[in-house]
């Protein structure tokens, strides 16, 4: 079903670790070429080695969401390397976690500035670049569960991931006509390193009861939604969101 990824090149943002890693390992499973971008170089090298270790095609390139030219030398390069980029992975993204009331104007716009502000400039250098190939292309950005329904403690985090669903069907909207896809998934709570040792406490552990599904997702729940949305088995599909949740965006309020 998706064989047309052997023959793309991927571009991933935030991948060197977390989801974003996996989101490349699964990708390159499918036989596409992943280029991995993110900050912290020493990570990506590893990973991208990983994943040729395995048979895959991959490269590390460096990239900083919040310098436009960053972003574009990312692209540059990573044409230059495997070949034209035609589909994107917007995962890119950090998390503050405080009360409304104790946010400092840089928690604010330090964390908007990569969530919404670095995936729109992600998505645009993505566009120009399709379009000045001449090739179809494919955005899927990650958004969250939080964007559609609000917790405590992540103002922030929330607004920008409802502004990036609401960015997402706004440049479906404008690039459709130029053969360019903009989807988004939405993952609702996924157990990561990060996480790990908070859902194991008393706290997150009464969080989980209130997933219809009793359970955190895994990051393998995350796979055929992706490789739905990156390939053109959604050829017919843009600007529409995937919720990936085990039912929380169902449950009662």
């Amino acid at each position: 079903m998706f064989e047309d990824l052997k023959s793309r090149t991927v571009l991933i943002t935030g991948a060197y670790s977390g989801l974003g890693r996996h989101f490349a390992g699964v990708l390159a499973g499918a036989g596409a070429r992943v280029a991995l971008c993110g900050r912290r170089t020493a990570l990506g090298e590893e990973a991208a080695a990983a994943i040729r270790a395995a048979g895959g095609q991959a490269c590390a390139i460096g990239m900083d969401v919040t310098q436009p030219a960053s972003v574009q030398a990312a692209f540059d390069a990573a044409a230059e390397a495997l070949g034209p980029v035609s589909v994107v992975i917007n995962n890119a993204g950090i998390a503050v976690s405080r009360p409304a009331l104790e946010l400092s104007e840089d928690d604010w716009t330090g964390l908007v500035d990569v969530n919404l502000n670095g995936a729109w400039r992600v998505a645009q250098a993505a566009a120009r670049h399709f379009i000045a190939h001449g090739t179809p292309g494919a955005i899927v950005n990650i958004a969250s569960i939080l964007g559609q329904r609000v917790a405590s403690h992540v103002a922030p985090y929330a607004a920008a991931k409802a502004g990036l669903l609401h960015l997402t069907r706004a440049l479906a909207l404008e690039w459709a006509r130029h053969g360019i896809r903009v989807n988004a998934l939405a993952p609702g709570y996924i157990a990561t390193d990060l996480n790990r040792e908070f859902f194991a406490s008393p706290a997150g552990e009464a969080l989980i009861k209130r997933v219809p599904q009793r359970r955190l997702g895994q990051p393998q729940d995350l796979d055929g939604p992706l490789l739905l949305l990156a390939s053109d088995a959604s050829a017919f599909m843009t600007g529409s969101v995937i919720d990936v949740d085990g039912g929380h965006l169902a449950s009662s309020l």
